[in-house]
């Protein structure tokens, strides 16, 4: 039986290609970096304590919250022992069912990550917006979902997964306040612990 002959990449093919491999790596490096640099946190430090920091509550399932940072279960478990050793966030069971743990936002936690917010929310302008028109603002986000589509996600946005969160910038206090979140829907994933380990920048 022949092997079948590969789908070989076109020209134009080849040249997105190596552009986006190019920004795959480079994109989370500087924004590791910076955060590294300012904040003395990984990026993905950064989001978890950012998807804690939009929940109700400021809480969430492990699970949710792997999902929100793209992470393994494994890999959160390590990098919220860290972070609960930093006082900046605290795991317990689940009160509405014993089976799941949740993670909670401290206070100090949420002056983490409203902290360094400003200098991601630059970086994030500097690298991705800025260069931008409008137009192709919508465009990239139209082409990532349809990427993140293809990952096996079902379609779904990881934002709607999560009840409609806008992604891994801190929600801003608002005036009067020292702390907070924005008021969102709670969240509809309730899958079991162990199926969600997907994995994003």
């Amino acid at each position: 039986m022949e092997t079948p002959e590969p789908r070989w990449l076109t020209d134009d093919e080849t040249r997105a290609w190596l552009v986006l491999a190019g920004m795959l790596v480079r994109l989370p490096a500087e924004l590791d970096a910076q955060l590294q640099r300012d904040a003395g946190l990984s990026h993905f430090e950064y989001q978890v304590l950012a998807g804690l920091s939009e929940a109700p509550g400021r809480t969430l399932r492990m699970s949710e919250l792997a999902l929100f940072a793209n992470g393994s279960l494994s890999r959160l478990s390590h990098v919220a022992r860290r972070l609960e050793d930093r006082g900046w966030l605290r795991r317990g069971p689940d009160q509405d069912n014993g089976r799941f743990t949740v993670a909670t936002l401290t206070e100090a936690g949420w002056a983490k990550v409203a902290g360094s917010a400003p200098g991601h929310v630059a970086a994030v302008r500097r690298l991705v917006f800025d260069p931008l028109t409008q137009t192709q603002v919508r465009q990239l986000r139209e082409i990532g979902s349809r990427l993140l589509a293809a990952t096996g996600d079902a379609g779904r946005p990881l934002s709607q997964r999560l009840g409609g969160r806008a992604g891994s910038l801190p929600p801003r206090p608002q005036p009067g306040e020292t702390g907070g979140r924005v008021r969102r829907e709670a969240p509809d994933a309730a899958e079991a612990e162990a199926g969600l380990t997907p994995g994003r920048t």
